[in-house]
């Protein structure tokens, strides 16, 4: 009987500690109906930036829709082709740089402020 209990014991500091650790990466606290304030872990987020990742990549076509709308398609063509003719960083580049129809249509919107 007293080995039940002794492992049962175990089991609830193993608990506590487990819920300590949580708690101390971060907590909230509510107030439940009874007026007992109660601190939660506060969720887990995700390590990979979705919201970060989302806005570089809107910022990339933005800054490529202005070059474009900016310099003219022949003139970027020729920037891009530059950049394709470099070093592998370079390479890079002009693939990213190259004109889409997300670009194109960014460029197509931007165009009538900038002339």
């Amino acid at each position: 009987m007293s080995d039940a209990k002794q492992i049962q014991f175990g089991q609830r500091l193993r608990r506590i500690d487990r819920h300590h650790r949580k708690l101390a990466r971060g907590y909230v606290t509510s107030v439940n109906h009874d007026g007992l304030i109660v601190a939660r872990p506060r969720r887990q987020t995700s390590l990979f930036p979705l919201r970060g990742l989302f806005l570089c990549l809107l910022t990339l076509l933005a800054f490529k829709g202005f070059l474009f709308a900016q310099l003219g398609p022949t003139a970027y063509a020729e920037r891009v082709a530059l950049l394709q003719s470099g070093t592998v960083v370079e390479k890079m580049g002009a693939y990213a740089m190259k004109a889409d129809p997300v670009t194109l249509w960014i460029s197509g919107q931007i165009r009538p402020f900038i002339h």
